[in-house]
């Protein structure tokens, strides 16, 4: 009798688990909250089709640091599928052209120097961004990053739901290589949660596509502040979606002084 009972729990513990499961969805719960700066008169967003931008490595407090490694490779595929005529240089391409002109040590010293100001140093972009070859600069930088799982419901010591929850701030800035200006910056915070049976956390992928979705649209829309949730579709649709690759460095060499 007690081993019928003992198999009875179990096979009514795994026909709840069928149930949730059947019933999971991979969809997130989330929204950004974003800050833009307007952009100025002389510049419109759609230069960035007529004219190339780079996108340069992530930057990040050293209480995080690794996690910024693949945000501008992020940047790039979403600049890429949401604004699909914009002339960009991913930060692939941006390491093998720098090191090609035996500028590391330049740019190394130009990242220093925004690390401490803020600010990208006139004379040392304008050597970055000609050895590139782009006008512009796309500059992300990575302030804030956390990942929680709590327990939400458990059956006889086995945990059947979770919820996961993320929390991600950035910054992107665009800067002018000709003239050291600072054309437009955006903050962004996303939260990001998920109730599901699977051991799969909220990816930071999924957060980072969200934030600079969010703050692209705010460029192109010119817009100053925004909330964004699933509703929109453009943005929700990018999460877990295969996004435009990069592309590889086939082009010749940029002349010196192009800009």
């Amino acid at each position: 009798m007690i081993g019928l009972r003992h198999v009875g729990r179990h096979a009514g513990l795994m026909a709840i688990l069928l149930v949730l499961t059947s019933c999971s969805s991979s969809i997130y719960g989330w929204q950004a909250r974003t800050n833009s700066t307007p952009t100025d008169s002389s510049f419109t967003p759609m230069m960035l089709t007529q004219e190339p931008s780079a996108v340069f490595l992530a930057m990040a407090p050293a209480s995080i640091k690794g996690n910024e490694v693949p945000l501008g490779h992020h940047l790039y595929r979403v600049l890429k599928k949401v604004v699909s005529n914009v002339k960009v240089v991913s930060p692939h391409v941006v390491a093998t052209r720098v090191n090609r002109e035996g500028l590391v040590s330049t740019y190394a010293q130009l990242l220093s120097v925004y690390e401490e100001t803020n600010i990208l140093d006139r004379d040392l972009l304008r050597k970055i961004a000609t050895a590139v070859g782009a006008r512009y600069v796309f500059q992300p930088r990575l302030a804030y990053f956390s990942q929680r799982m709590t327990e939400r419901w458990s059956f006889f010591d086995v945990r059947i739901m979770e919820t996961r929850s993320s929390v991600m701030r950035l910054t992107l800035q665009l800067w002018d290589s000709t003239n050291g200006e600072l054309v437009w910056g955006s903050a962004t915070e996303v939260t990001m949660q998920n109730e599901a049976v699977s051991e799969d956390p909220v990816y930071f992928e999924d957060e980072a596509v969200v934030a600079f979705g969010s703050m692209v649209s705010d460029l192109f829309n010119r817009k100053t502040s925004s909330r964004y949730t699933p509703v929109d579709k453009l943005l929700d649709d990018l999460i877990g979606e295969d996004l435009p690759e990069e592309f590889t460095d086939t082009a010749p060499r940029e002349p010196t002084g192009k800009y």
